[in-house]
Formats: C-alpha cells, sequence, structure tokens
C-alpha cells in the first residue's frame, strides 16, 4: 500500500497563469537591468517617485527600519524558520522544501544579478535589483500558494491571492528600502519582479520532482550497473 502523496506546492489550477507572470517578471528583470546597467544616479521614473519617499522622519523611520529587519539575515532566519515549522505542522512538506529552495535561489539570484547590472547607489553599493524586497515577496508568494492550495481555491481567486500577497509585501519592504535611501524605486521593481519569476519556477520544479516515481529518481547509469550486478 503506498502512502497519499503530498500536496502540490504550486497549484494545478495556477500553473499556466503564473508561468506566464513568471516569465514576463523576468524579462522586466533583464530590461531594468540592461536599462540602468552601470549608472550611479537615479533613472526617470526613479527621480520622480524617490522624493517623495526618501528621508522619512520617526515614526516612520522606526517603522521602515523595522520593515528592513524583516529581510536582514536574522530577521529573515527567523521569518524563514517560523514558515518553515508551520509547514511541516500542517503537513506541507513541498512547502517547506520551497521555503527553503525558493528564497535561497530568490536572494541568490538578486545577488549574482547585482555585479552584472552595476547599478550603484550612494558610491560603490550595488543596488539593482532589491534584495529585501525580492526576499518578503518571496516569502509572501509561498504563503499564499500554501493558502490556495489548502483553501482549494480556483485559478482567478487563487491568482488573485497571490498577486495581492506579492504586491503588500513588495510594497511594502520597497517603500522601507527608498524611504531608507537603500534602493532605487527600479529596484525595488527589479526585486519584486525576480521574486515572481524565481518562485513559480522553483514550485514547479519541486513539484516535478516530487511526483516521479522512484525509480526515475535514479540516475540511468546507475541504474544500468546495478542490473549488471544482479545479472
Amino acid at each position: 500500500m503506498t502512502g497519499r502523496p503530498a500536496p502540490a506546492v504550486l497549484p494545478p489550477s495556477l500553473r499556466a497563469r503564473l508561468g506566464l507572470i513568471a516569465v514576463l517578471a523576468a524579462l522586466m528583470v533583464v530590461g531594468l537591468g540592461v536599462l540602468h546597467a552601470g549608472h550611479r544616479r537615479p533613472g526617470t521614473v526613479d527621480a520622480w517617485i524617490q522624493p517623495a519617499l526618501d528621508g522619512v522622519r520617526t515614526p516612520w523611520r522606526s517603522l521602515a527600519l523595522a520593515t528592513d529587519f524583516l529581510a536582514e539575515p536574522a530577521g529573515a532566519a527567523l521569518l524563514a524558520g517560523a514558515a518553515v515549522m508551520g509547514c511541516l505542522l500542517l503537513r506541507r512538506p513541498r512547502a517547506a522544501v520551497l521555503l527553503v529552495v525558493g528564497l535561497g535561489l530568490t536572494v541568490g539570484t538578486t545577488t549574482l544579478i547585482k555585479p552584472l547590472a552595476g547599478r550603484t547607489i550612494h558610491g560603490a553599493h550595488l543596488s539593482y535589483p532589491s534584495g529585501h524586497t525580492a526576499f518578503l515577496t518571496a516569502l509572501a508568494l509561498i504563503v499564499a500558494l500554501l493558502a490556495v492550495g489548502r483553501l482549494g481555491l480556483g485559478s482567478t481567486a487563487g491568482t488573485l491571492l497571490v498577486l495581492a500577497a506579492a504586491l503588500v509585501a513588495g510594497a511594502a519592504m520597497g517603500w522601507a528600502q527608498v524611504a531608507l535611501g537603500a534602493h532605487y524605486p527600479t529596484d525595488v521593481l527589479g526585486g519584486w519582479c525576480t521574486a515572481l519569476a524565481v518562485i513559480p519556477a522553483s514550485a514547479g520544479l519541486i513539484d516535478r520532482v516530487a511526483d516521479r516515481p522512484a525509480g526515475r529518481l535514479t540516475p540511468r547509469w546507475l541504474a544500468d550497473a546495478r542490473r549488471r550486478k544482479r545479472s
């Protein structure tokens, strides 16, 4: 008797729509990176938005610092650890794996892109894309995907919930980063799009690997060697 398969971390009803969104988001990340590559000053859009958000005072600065902490190493570890424990308690092992893999890939992708884009702020600080925004957006996406699966939402309601969660998280962290002068607004948009590109792709890959028959997980050369040994 075989055990019941774990629920998919990427609900089937959302695969097509989130797949398209992931592709568009990836194109946006590349486009913004090329547009602002090597720049040391705010772009046209940045110059329009940044003055309204930059340099906030208490109590808003305290709120911005608290939000920023959520994506700092200590805060991120606490959030991710609590989320993983929650997934395990809810018996959603794939979601727990996605938290580790997806968050790692999202932050890793922003880290890889930064020297390639070469955009800086305040001298030599690489700024594009925003890793803080990408992290919190990715976390919100994963939690929203878990909620969609547990609630059994359809494609429209599920997509709206996922995008709303990503928008709220991205806007909150994006505001904090611009208000603290750590990033340009377009850096924030790039980080947000990075999460939208990485998380659906990671979720789909985890489901694909987990759904494969056990025998197919063994490399062909190793399976052939085992058959020859038995014969």
